[in-house]
């Protein structure tokens, strides 16, 4: 079953509307405002989303953490990151607050099951990047880590 969900999330990742998002991402790291605020509006989708599976709950929580990851480069605090990952996972967040996508969000059921699919498949692509942002954090402390 997550393998399923990492390949519709692959296959949603090469679609020529996510590959919008991916050209916008790379513009919006140099801009922290527009990050702030897009980290602000990715973390009040996720938590307003009622996810009764402890599945959805784990994918929430690594969500929250690259949010967290994207702060800290941003920041300037953490950049032991490649550029591309940070790029794809921004497209990612970007993809996820848009409500016109591949399957617009507005429709029952089914309208955040392109966006579940493509964190699905960034937290598996990426999953050593959010490893090693959590073992940095842990290590790190600082009065602001963790907040958006």
């Amino acid at each position: 079953m997550l393998q399923d969900w990492i390949h519709k999330g692959f296959k949603y990742s090469q679609n020529p509307i996510f590959r919008r998002f991916t050209g916008k991402a790379g513009a919006l790291l140099s801009k922290p405002m527009k990050i702030g605020l897009l980290l602000t509006t990715a973390y009040n989708k996720l938590v307003d989303v009622d996810g009764g599976e402890s599945g959805f709950q784990q994918l929430k929580t690594l969500m929250m953490t690259f949010m967290r990851l994207v702060r800290a480069y941003v920041r300037g605090d953490y950049r032991d990151v490649s550029k591309k990952s940070m790029v794809i996972g921004v497209a990612v967040l970007l993809y996820l607050v848009t409500p016109l996508d591949i399957i617009p969000d507005f429709i029952p059921v089914i309208g955040l099951m392109d966006d579940i699919s493509l964190m699905v498949w960034f937290v598996d692509a990426f999953s050593k990047e959010i490893t090693k942002y959590r073992e940095w954090e842990a290590h790190t402390s600082y009065e602001n880590i963790g907040r958006f």
